[in-house]
């Protein structure tokens, strides 16, 4: 049986991801700005600090890029689909390596249930299907943690080597936060059953030093290319963005950000949770704070050990992030699979004591996926008029109306749009059939899927492809036709990633080299501002505009020919 749920869950994390990694065209300066680090590494053959952007070099550790790199290496090309393949590898196998964690401690019923809540929630879906060092550093932190649980389950006899592998690797992809957290958790959780202090330190110390020897050996090498700006960059994205005090933007947001990004990066499971509090019996509270507190400490001392470790991994991981400046909802990605365990415990009680609560998700969904589909023939059938879009953000709205009108439907389209029409019709027959409790958890979870699929696979690319600057980076191509393309951006640090990664690397920069002509890559406002600079020195001749602005600087985005005057 546990097998067959294993080779189930194995399957829904395959069709469910690779399908549709390459669909989406770059629309982020995210994006791209990694997957071109992987393209110089390949250019240049130096897999060590390659330069890119036309002088840069990567602001994380390489070991993403690396993978970017050799999958790209064997297909022939870095592109869209090859550069998300490491993150969605990274969570199918986080997603597996949870089920087998959680089946042979908790069982297989809840390990699979628990797999596919962490499949099928927002934030873990999205960083599956991005371009983004995050969800590879996240399954190593989550991988290495289940590796130091079973060290622990084992008296602490031997060494954990496979841990101590996967904290390297996430150091190797992000920074030290990949040690520092797994050994966090596996240290407080040592103390708190009995463990000695002095112990649990030096023990844990042990496993982080020798943790750090592969990335020292990246590191040393790096440094002997790169000197002291790579040192500099070094505790600039480490100690600089934990106190908040990074050159450039980095996202600065107060303690409560990340109660709200959890809460929402959980959807569509927060409205389960949400709906079932209607359902429950409440007692009246009666005892004191210290009668409390004291039901808690016993509550903690009988908790099973894997319940233990994994609330840990929450608690512990969730207040670590509350304390740098610096917030992003990614950051709090590696407490999600421990998430979805207890909410995978608490379904299971919904579904056997307030299936009301299930029955009102599972509709809500489904009427959902019904009207998603609607929507969408009611655009292909003219319904929906542009003149219902006003403000700012007109001319956007129009365009994704617009993508969405122009789809070149083809058979896998119309089969992947109907999948949410499909998922509702199984699970009302599954309430009218009066199925057993858990059947119809799976007939809710079917829905969730299919309204996924049917996102990621028609309506999320037709409308992101039209905030790609693809189309830009082809106009602009042929415009110079083989000429030196040079660029400006007044913010530092920040360049033209997609139109860059869509020239194959070969945007210079403007103020570094100062070249005596060319084409210049400028938003407006940049232009704005550089004009007076440059204008006693060389003539700009406007000869491209773009329709819309640019996904990176926010602008609307112009090519010059310049050329220095006599």
């Amino acid at each position: 049986m546990k097998n067959k749920q294993f080779i189930l869950l194995a399957i829904v994390c395959v069709i469910t991801l690779l399908p549709f990694l390459g669909l989406t065209d770059f629309h982020t300066k995210g994006e791209p700005r990694e997957a071109i680090v992987s393209y110089s590494m390949l250019e240049s053959g130096n897999w060590i600090l390659p330069v890119n952007n036309g002088g840069d070099i990567a602001y994380k550790p390489p070991f993403f890029h690396w993978c970017i790199a050799t999958i790209s290496s064997v297909t022939g090309k870095v592109n869209e689909y090859t550069s998300r393949m490491p993150s969605a590898l990274a969570l199918i196998a986080m997603v597996l390596g949870g089920f087998l964690f959680y089946a042979k401690r908790r069982g297989a019923g809840i390990a699979l249930l628990m797999g596919l809540i962490t499949l099928s929630n927002f934030e873990v879906h999205r960083a599956g299907m991005n371009c983004r060092v995050d969800m590879v550093l996240t399954a190593f932190i989550v991988l290495a943690l289940y590796q130091l649980y079973r060290w622990c389950e084992k008296g602490q006899r031997g060494f954990p080597w496979i841990a101590t592998l996967l904290m390297g690797c996430a150091t190797l992809t992000k920074g030290p936060v990949g040690i520092l957290l797994p050994c966090l958790v596996t240290g407080v959780y040592l103390l708190l059953r009995g463990t000695r202090f002095f112990k649990a330190f030096f023990s844990m110390t042990l496993v982080a030093i020798t943790s750090c020897i592969l990335p020292a050996i990246w590191y040393i090498a790096a440094y002997q290319q790169g000197g002291d700006n790579f040192i500099a960059l070094v505790m600039e994205e480490n100690f600089g963005r934990f106190m908040g005090k990074m050159s450039y933007e980095s996202h600065e947001n107060p303690a409560y950000y990340n109660i709200i990004t959890v809460v929402s990066g959980y959807a569509p499971y927060t409205l389960l949770v949400l709906l079932s509090l209607f359902t429950l019996t409440y007692s009246k509270v009666t005892a004191k704070p210290r009668e409390w507190w004291n039901k808690f400490t016993t509550y903690i001392r009988e908790m099973d050990n894997t319940r233990l470790f994994s609330l840990l991994s929450i608690v512990l991981i969730f207040v670590f992030y509350c304390i740098p400046k610096s917030k992003r909802s990614v950051y709090l990605l590696p407490i999600y699979p421990f998430i979805a365990y207890f909410l995978a415990e608490y379904i299971m009680y919904l579904a056997s004591r307030h299936s009301k609560a299930i029955k009102a998700y599972g509709s809500f969904l489904s009427v959902a996926g019904i009207l998603l589909l609607a929507t969408f023939i009611a655009i292909r059938m003219g319904l929906v008029p542009d003149a219902i879009f006003h403000g700012r953000h007109a001319a956007e709205n129009i365009a994704f109306l617009n993508a969405l009108k122009n789809i070149s439907l083809n058979a896998a389209h119309i089969l992947v749009i109907c999948l949410p029409l499909l998922g509702a019709i199984y699970f009302f027959r599954a309430i009218r059939k009066k199925a057993p409790d858990m059947k119809l958890v799976y007939a809710t979870l079917f829905v969730t899927f299919s309204i996924f699929m049917s996102l990621d696979g028609v309506y999320q690319p037709a409308i992101l492809n039209t905030k790609s600057d693809k189309g830009m980076a082809t106009e602009i191509q042929k415009i110079a036709s083989g000429s030196k393309i040079y660029s400006y951006v007044g913010i530092d640090m920040l360049r033209f990633y997609t139109v860059n990664f869509y020239h194959n690397d070969r945007i210079g920069l403007f103020e570094k080299e100062m070249p005596s002509e060319g084409y210049l890559l400028v938003g407006r406002h940049d232009f704005e501002g550089i004009k007076p600079k440059y204008e006693s020195r060389y003539s700009f001749e406007e000869v491209y505009q773009s329709p819309k602005r640019g996904c990176d600087i926010r602008d609307i985005i112009y090519l010059y020919r310049f050329k220095e005057k006599e």
